[in-house]
């Protein structure tokens, strides 16, 4: 255990429930801004890379195509097959 980590478990020891909670609360807050913050770069990296694949646009029809496509499976699945 880090001396930063000791420190903040003895002053946590201090607090009434009240606060620890709202030290719980605070903490959940800032692991998920960091979770968010992590998935955006990788959401940039991936649009990057398929940036740099310099692929055609896709056209309405084709994603139509492809969102009936997916249907027909599922609906395959659901049916049993």
């Amino acid at each position: 255990m880090t001396a930063i980590e000791s420190q903040l478990i003895e002053r946590l020891k201090k607090l009434p429930p009240s606060r620890v909670a709202e030290v719980v609360d605070f903490v959940e807050f800032l692991a998920s801004r960091e979770e968010r913050a992590a998935a955006a770069r990788r959401l940039s990296e991936g649009l990057a890379r398929l940036d740099a694949l310099n692929l055609p646009p896709i056209s309405e029809d084709e994603v139509a195509d492809e969102v009936a496509a997916v249907r027909r499976e599922r609906r395959q699945v659901r049916l049993g097959g």
